[in-house]
């Protein structure tokens, strides 16, 4: 998945364009806005679209806090 992801990982905040390239463990999400198909949506796009929110909650379980705690 494209877009623009922002952690932050200790005092500094790294940008990444692939979700795929995001580290396993990290200190915080600070930015989660992936790439949105454009125009008039087919089926597809939509089921692609509505794994969003789940890409994030999963994002924010590898929060370094919320790793510690599992």
């Amino acid at each position: 998945m494209n877009g623009t992801f922002i952690i932050k990982e200790g005092k500094e905040l790294i940008t990444y364009t692939k979700y795929e390239d995001i580290p396993i463990v990290f200190d915080h999400v600070i930015k989660f806005d992936p790439e949105w198909p454009e125009g008039s949506h087919t089926d597809e796009e939509h089921e692609y679209m509505e794994t969003f929110n789940d890409k994030l909650k999963e994002l924010m379980k590898r929060e370094r806090t919320n790793a510690s705690s599992n």
